[in-house]
């Protein structure tokens, strides 16, 4: 018997002014399925799942729902015909509780019953689970726990297929794997799944069948079982990529960064980092890890002179003339940073809010860096005109002319503008930080390229990163945070993802040390010889 599509979008068209976002593109989702939905960015993906949640309406196109015809104008529809979307950035109120959260969309109804609605809620999470707490407010919640609160709310509105938009980006390896173990429970309960991801061993792992867009149009519908993450890659660009991270070796490598007790208090006065202390090398890549708001932020921030620091050290070794001097970045702003000449670049994770000017173009962004110090009233714009039209060349960027505003490129082209500019300025310290986040596969090769180049070129990188995988196969050495504490600093060679996952989630290395060498002993009294780098570390409950 021909199995049937629970849902379909046919021939769906959505144009920006003069930008085609979707030509034409078909979707077919079954009962019970997992749909894995990969693109370049700019390929149309979000603006696909964006009509079926009512975010946006369709120039053109039908959408069917068990064989019928339905209209989806807003996010209501969508709810009522039980499709909800849990999106990358969560919709909550971080003042209100999950229960109240949960429950916004029937105050309009009047009285509740909250006791009959937190037993829905209890029964929900139990059903599916969840190891959640009603009461908590948000804003006390881990990402891992809002994101639940934004799944339970979408179950809890008779969501019965549920739309995931980067679900693992911010996630622990233990995290992520609890909530594949979640998604696969309610696929096999019959509940259909579309998630948007960049992660092919993600999509690998997780989906039934994978549906690929390129340039606003479908190029392919594989089942999962039948292709490979190299396949995919090449599926996703339309040619063969190398999907290999490569980690150069650099034989002379010099300390040139020293921070020692960092501590850094936010605006309550709560510890955000707390004592802080690792050297970085020119030479080298340093990988910052750690789940979202663990003080990844505030480190990068206190280095560059963007976060106020209430104790510790941050030295700079510095070459003047014939002497070497190490200056103590603490009490500096960005702008003493660069009038003293200090040699330090910066990529924020706001690229768009911090690091360029939207309404900007190429040209005028990149005179951004540097025009205070030119002299004279006037901007000479015939050289970073020049350095435009090289990075253009070099970094592949996609656009018009170097004379188009940031705001109208995509993600991965407005980071290489921005990642282009801040190695143009040939510091011995590079800062990025999230330099990937969102982008497609291509352009987060583009950017691994790069910054193994500045590491080869004697500059010392430190990268910020919520991949897990890419932090391990990149970094030279790997800093573990956790909620503002040193949990580890390591070679990320000699240790398994899940038991880096273990620091993530607040174990120190020594704690996973002694829980790597009980297992080690384990096996061997078994009579197995085995390296052992703590890979049978799978969960965070592990004591």
């Amino acid at each position: 018997m021909e199995r049937k599509p629970l849902l379909e979008m046919r021939k769906i068209e959505k144009s920006f002014g003069s930008v085609k976002a979707l030509a034409g593109v078909d979707l077919e989702l079954y009962p019970g399925e997992i749909l894995a939905l990969l693109g370049e960015n700019g390929s149309g993906k979000s603006t696909l799942m964006n009509v079926l949640s009512g975010l946006y309406y369709p120039d053109a196109g039908q959408i069917f729902l068990a064989g019928e015809e339905i209209i989806i104008r807003e996010p209501r529809d969508a709810f009522a015909k039980k499709i909800g979307m849990i999106h990358q950035h969560f919709k909550l109120v971080e003042v209100l509780s999950a229960a109240e959260n949960i429950i916004l969309s029937d105050l309009e109804n009047g009285a509740l019953n909250r006791k009959k609605i937190a037993a829905e809620i209890g029964a929900l999470a139990e059903r599916y689970g969840f190891d959640l707490d009603p009461n908590k407010k948000v804003y006390n919640m881990t990402v891992s726990e809002k994101q639940k609160v934004e799944i339970i709310k979408a179950l809890y509105r008779g969501a019965e297929i549920l739309i995931l938009d980067e679900p693992t980006a911010v996630l622990t390896p233990q995290e992520s794997a609890r909530l594949f173990a979640i998604l696969e429970k309610m696929r096999d309960e019959g509940k259909s799944i579309i998630i948007i991801t960049h992660k092919l061993d993600e999509v690998m792992t997780l989906s039934d069948r994978v549906l690929i867009l390129r340039k606003g149009a479908r190029v392919g519908c594989l089942n999962t079982k039948e292709t490979n993450p190299k396949a995919l890659g090449e599926a996703l660009v339309g040619r063969r990529l190398n999907l290999a991270i490569e980690r150069p070796e650099v034989k002379t490598k010099e300390d040139c960064l020293f921070v020692h007790n960092l501590t850094c208090l936010n605006q309550s006065g709560r510890e955000v980092l707390k004592q802080i202390s690792f050297t970085a090398a020119k030479g080298e890549i340093l990988g910052i890890a750690g789940v979202s708001k663990s003080g990844q932020k505030e480190l990068c921030e206190a280095i560059t002179g963007l976060y106020p620091v209430s104790g510790g050290s941050i030295l700079l070794r510095q070459k003047r003339g014939e002497l070497v001097v190490d200056e103590n970045l603490v009490g500096m702003d960005p702008r003493e940073i660069i009038r003293r000449g200090i040699s330090m670049a910066f990529v924020p994770e706001d690229r768009l809010g911090m690091g360029l000017a939207p309404s900007l173009d190429i040209v005028d962004n990149i005179s951004l860096k540097n025009y205070r110090a030119l002299p004279g009233p006037f901007v000479d714009r015939v050289l970073p005109a020049k350095m435009a039209e090289d990075l253009v060349q070099e970094l592949e960027i996609d656009t018009p002319s170097i004379r188009t505003p940031i705001k109208r490129l995509s993600g991965g082209n407005v980071q290489k503008v921005l990642v282009g500019r801040e190695i143009h300025s040939a510091p011995e310290l590079l800062i990025v930080a999230y330099p990937v986040r969102g982008l497609d596969i291509n352009s987060s090769l583009t950017i691994y390229r790069l910054l193994n180049q500045q590491k080869q070129a004697g500059v010392a990188v430190i990268f910020i990163g919520e991949d897990l995988d890419v932090l391990m196969s990149i970094s030279d050495r790997l800093l573990v945070l956790a909620d503002g504490e040193q949990m580890g600093l390591l070679d990320p060679r000699l240790y398994s993802k899940e038991a880096i996952g273990l620091m993530m989630a607040g174990k120190t290395q020594l704690e996973v040390d002694k829980l790597i060498e009980e297992d080690r002993l384990a096996d061997n009294s078994e009579g197995q010889n085995v390296t052992y780098t703590g890979a049978n570390i799978y969960s965070g409950e592990a004591e």
